[in-house]
């Protein structure tokens, strides 16, 4: 399979739209079956994506960019992964899973805005760094594809905020 992004911005930027497209569905779908489907391909989506983010991506930048940004969206993720791990042990049924699906909208536009923000949003500061993004990108889709082929062989582990990986290490 051809590489068919030109650098690791361009891969992440393809995932946020890609999620964004999922909620637009959820927000237009009404029946419970099909709302669990697109809930949990959010979900999958979005577990990839921080996981390229956090193993491969913002390490490579860590003291390249302000530490602020990047703590910033660690702390983003890990929100978002907790109301993740909530959507994915829950169901269109219970009282709270459409409210839960829309805060994680809301909580992802708000994160993609300060990745994607011209001028000093992260992705302009990773740009203006000496990071190979062509390189970057390469570990990154070699990631997301294992990730992928886990997916299909069994699912992802539930998704692990970094407090949790704090307070077990």
């Amino acid at each position: 399979m051809p590489e068919q992004f030109t650098d690791a911005i361009a891969l992440l930027k393809a995932d946020h739209r890609t999620v964004e497209e999922l909620f637009q569905q959820y927000e237009n779908t009404k029946t419970a079956s099909k709302k669990q489907s697109l809930a949990h391909k959010i979900c999958v989506e979005l577990k990839m994506h921080t996981t390229i983010e956090e193993e491969i991506f913002y390490p490579s930048f860590r003291g390249k960019i302000d530490d602020s940004t990047l703590n910033e969206a660690y702390v983003e993720h890990d929100g978002a992964k907790v109301l993740i791990n909530d959507i994915e042990s829950s169901s269109p049924e219970d009282e709270f899973f459409d409210a839960k699906v829309k805060v994680l909208s809301e909580d992802i536009k708000h994160h993609v805005h300060e990745e994607e923000m011209r001028g000093d949003g992260m992705f302009a500061q990773c740009r203006k760094t000496d990071v190979d993004l062509v390189a970057l990108r390469h570990q990154m889709m070699m990631r997301k594809r294992d990730l992928q082929a886990q997916e299909k062989n069994g699912g992802l582990p539930e998704a692990q905020p970094l407090a949790v990986n704090l307070i077990a290490a």
